[in-house]
């Protein structure tokens, strides 16, 4: 029991370890955003992500052990969910560059509400009437952060919405892997798609401006570097415990994105993110809440029969 408390505590601190990283490659993302576009910006992040993910394969022991193969019979479903994160990333990188460093953050955070609704038509999952409600409050939210009908309103509060929806996709389809697939051999597959998918966008989009400056060379290595470290946190910590321990933690992320947004860009949108930002933290909590009781009296029935 000590043993499992010390396993979720360090996977508490990597999961935050990963938003610090994630929040630091958003504000390098939209310092370079007026020099560079956010295709190529997307590219240039998954082709040095991919030796963090190349790295936490090669030290996956399960992996050595068995061979090291690189054989992936659902190799479709790697690159579906690879399409899906390279588009997310054109949107979410692109609202970075045309909104509050906070407000498209904050917005993003409504993946965890996407990921319950999805769950339904993928994964055949239940959803009560306690999560829809959740789900409701958290629209609410995201709803009041768009203003839509207010001056403010654009087209643009719909791009961190979009990705929102299909990072929660990569998150969802992800459960539909083989049991007996290494998880970072999976992961690997989807980043490498990510990659040749951001690539292709940018190249469609107006290709690749030449890098001004060893400095922002640099900026865009660490950016790739920052995400693709987050990511590997991420794997890490949710191999240690279960994501409903680690839920409640990611909301840190929204004032951690705020204190970040004024710091570097004196940005502060409190009138934009509250109260919905409150709102979307809310309904994240209800549905992380539920999940643990339904899992809880899962356990208890189990240990009855």
């Amino acid at each position: 029991m000590r043993r499992k408390m010390d396993d979720t505590t360090l996977a508490i601190a990597i999961s935050i370890a990963a938003l610090v990283l994630f929040d630091l490659m958003g504000l390098i993302i939209k310092s370079l955003s007026p020099f560079y576009s956010a295709a190529e910006l997307s590219a240039y992040r998954n082709i040095f992500g991919l030796i963090p993910s190349a790295i936490a394969l090669w030290t996956y022991a399960a992996w050595r052990d068995g061979g090291r193969s690189l054989a992936l019979r659902q190799w479709r479903l790697a690159v579906w969910r690879g399409i899906a994160v390279a588009c997310a990333q054109l949107m979410f990188y692109l609202s970075l560059g045309v909104m509050a460093f906070a407000t498209a953050t904050t917005i993003s955070y409504s993946t965890a509400l996407f990921t319950t609704a999805l769950a339904v038509p993928i994964l055949g999952e239940r959803v009560g009437f306690v999560r829809w409600i959740a789900v409701a409050i958290g629209f609410v939210g995201v709803v009041m952060i768009m203003a839509p009908g207010g001056e403010d309103m654009t087209w643009h509060a719909l791009l961190p919405v979009g990705a929102a929806f299909l990072y929660a996709y990569a998150g969802v389809t992800s459960h539909l892997i083989d049991p007996e697939v290494p998880t970072p051999l999976f992961n690997l597959y989807s980043s490498s798609v990510a990659a040749c998918g951001s690539i292709a966008l940018a190249l469609a989009l107006g290709g690749f401006a030449p890098i001004a400056s060893l400095w922002d060379f640099g900026m865009i290595v660490l950016m790739g570097a920052f995400g693709g470290s987050a990511v590997l946190c991420l794997v890490i910590s949710f191999r240690m415990t279960e994501p409903s321990n680690l839920a409640p933690f990611s909301y840190l992320g929204i004032p951690l994105a705020f204190l970040l947004g004024w710091l570097f860009f004196g940005e502060a949108p409190i009138d934009n993110l509250f109260p919905g930002a409150l709102l979307i933290v809310a309904g994240g909590l209800m549905i992380v809440h539920r999940e643990r009781r339904l899992k809880r009296a899962t356990r208890a029935a189990h240990a009855e029969s």
